[in-house]
């Protein structure tokens, strides 16, 4: 019963309806959905998403497609605090739809009317609302349209599928992050290094991680000495397999702080920019933070073993990483590798 519990407080809690609610509330419909099939079949269901919500894929894909709809998303994903207004929009008439502003206001009003934002309380000395995605069902919307955005051909999606197995079976990132920098991160133009940042790293690799049917994954995780960037910590159903639990910790160096550009940066591989000082730091700061990260989530969850990866982006042309095993697997569990 616990593990149902925290399944379904994972994947269908977290939705207020007012600025000044102290509890969150579960949805129904993904309730009796998950109660229904494990009744019938003694087993939670494979996607925990009922089908008869797939419309919010809809929802998501028309707002992405306005003026900065995409840019909205991101952040929502990244759980960035920009996401707050000073009041909810409450005109969505047609006309308004045709022919009103689509600003920020608009924008985070609209998705928080369609379902897929909810109320996270009041911040700053003016109190503006601010809104969250609520659960990772919600999240998982968001990313799949991302994916369907950027990685839209055959041969993305069978590659994408062969690199995270072996992240997820082996705990190799090497393929992630050559797919990364090949496939995904190219398609950010030069202008985007103006905002580009650790969030914008993160929310790369959420894109490709995205594997609900195996994974919690949960961004900006409490663990009570700080958030980790982002946790896979594998379904508690879903334990008779063999897959690693992961965590992960972003950093990011722009180019100024390296003093390159992105051809000098590609120029060099990821093993000579492991021993350039600055990202050796970097990589030292998030390896640190990995571990506290890791051991909170390892006692949390009951875990033997998890698995850590600091990750540093430099800019958006090259990724290098560290990876340690802490805790017990098995005897040929291989010692800490970078990459």
């Amino acid at each position: 019963m616990d593990d149902a519990l925290l399944t379904m407080k994972t994947f269908y809690n977290g939705y207020r309806f007012s600025e000044w609610a102290e509890e969150s509330l579960y949805n129904p419909a993904l309730i009796l959905y998950f109660l229904k099939h494990l009744q019938r079949y003694r087993r939670y269901p494979r996607p925990l998403l009922d089908q008869n919500l797939a419309m919010d894929r809809h929802r998501l894909a028309y707002v992405a497609g306005l003026p900065h709809g995409e840019d909205i998303l991101i952040q929502a994903l990244g759980d960035s605090d920009t996401l707050t207004i000073p009041e909810l929009a409450n005109r969505f008439g047609v006309e308004d739809m045709l022919k009103a502003t689509k600003d920020h206001t608009f924008l985070v009003s609209l998705l928080y009317y369609l379902g897929v934002l909810t109320h996270a309380g009041t911040v700053g000395e003016l109190e503006k609302m601010a809104f969250k995605i609520p659960n990772l069902v919600a999240r998982s919307l968001y990313v799949e349209r991302l994916r369907e955005h950027h990685l839209a051909s055959y041969e993305d999606r069978l590659e994408l599928e062969r690199v995270t197995e072996a992240l997820f079976l082996r705990g190799d990132m090497a393929p992630v992050c050559d797919f990364l920098e090949q496939r995904l991160l190219p398609a950010f133009s030069n202008r985007d290094y103006r905002w580009s940042n650790e969030l914008t790293i993160k929310v790369a690799f959420m894109t490709l991680l995205n594997a609900d049917r195996i994974y919690m994954m949960v961004s900006e995780t409490e663990t009570g000495r700080g958030y980790a960037d982002l946790s896979l910590i594998v379904r508690p159903d879903m334990r008779r397999h063999q897959a690693l639990d992961l965590v992960l910790e972003f950093k990011y160096l722009s180019l100024e702080e390296l003093n390159q550009n992105g051809a000098e940066i590609r120029a060099g591989s990821r093993e000579d920019w492991l021993k350039h000082p600055r990202v050796q730091a970097k990589l030292a700061e998030a390896s640190a933070q990995a571990e506290r990260y890791g051991d909170t989530l390892r006692n949390r969850y009951g875990l033997s073993h998890i698995t850590c990866f600091a990750v540093v982006a430099l800019g958006l042309e090259r990724l290098v990483y560290q990876c340690n095993h802490y805790g017990k697997k098995s005897s040929d569990q291989p010692p800490g590798t970078t990459g």
